[in-house]
């Protein structure tokens, strides 16, 4: 899967029922991320994390949903731990993807991979992905962490505010950029349009103009 690709619509089997992923995505923003194994240290802390995050992802019309190479009933019983680390009740499903469907199709495995008899969260390490997808089904953003580390998600939420900015207004944005500071007018964009569009605004460098929305 790269930037741009549309999403496959897979009917997946989750913890909250059986759809297709187009149609459960509808008209939101999604985030997808995927984990090698329930019942793991790292990925119960950032279950926890995107559980505790509700209210922003509901903020932002943003549904979230989650992949792990486990059974269904793995993922009901693991929702337990997932709440207890974060104090926060897990409403997102986890998709149950142990034929590795979903990993093989956004290319987190290859499609040779298998599940070996008494496997480890080693055998599924690359299961270890953020998709940013829109609501036109199309990738808008990936990223890919070792088991080693934890995910970032003031990262994410920052990522996808930057998103749906740019998708909304048709900007830029700088880097470490945060909501409220200035944005970069693109370069296809030449001065006339820039002032008719934006107004008054900044020349850094003939290519880079910066403008703040208020």
């Amino acid at each position: 899967m790269r930037i741009n690709d549309t999403i496959p619509d897979i009917h997946v089997q989750t913890d909250q029922g059986d759809f297709s992923l187009h149609e459960w995505i509808g008209e939101s923003w999604t985030i997808l991320f995927s984990h090698p194994k329930d019942f793991t240290p790292v990925c119960t802390t950032e279950f926890s994390a995107v559980a505790v995050l509700e209210s922003e992802w509901e903020k932002r019309k943003t549904k979230v949903i989650g992949v792990s190479v486990d059974e269904v009933d793995d993922h009901r019983k693991w929702k337990k731990d997932i709440e207890a680390v974060g104090a926060h009740k897990p409403n997102f499903p986890i998709i149950a993807d142990k034929d590795l469907v979903i990993s093989k199709a956004f290319d987190m495995l290859p499609s040779e991979a298998y599940l070996p008899d008494g496997r480890t969260p080693n055998d599924t390490a690359t299961v270890r992905s953020v998709f940013i997808i829109g609501p036109d089904k199309k990738l808008k953003l990936s990223m890919t962490y070792p088991m080693t580390v934890g995910r970032n998600f003031a990262e994410i939420v920052r990522a996808l505010d930057a998103l749906q900015l740019s998708a909304s207004r048709g900007i830029a944005t700088p880097a470490d950029w945060q909501v409220g500071q200035d944005v970069i007018i693109p370069a296809a964009i030449n001065n006339d349009e820039a002032n008719k569009k934006f107004g008054e605004f900044q020349t850094i460098l003939p290519y880079l103009r910066k403008v703040n929305l208020g």
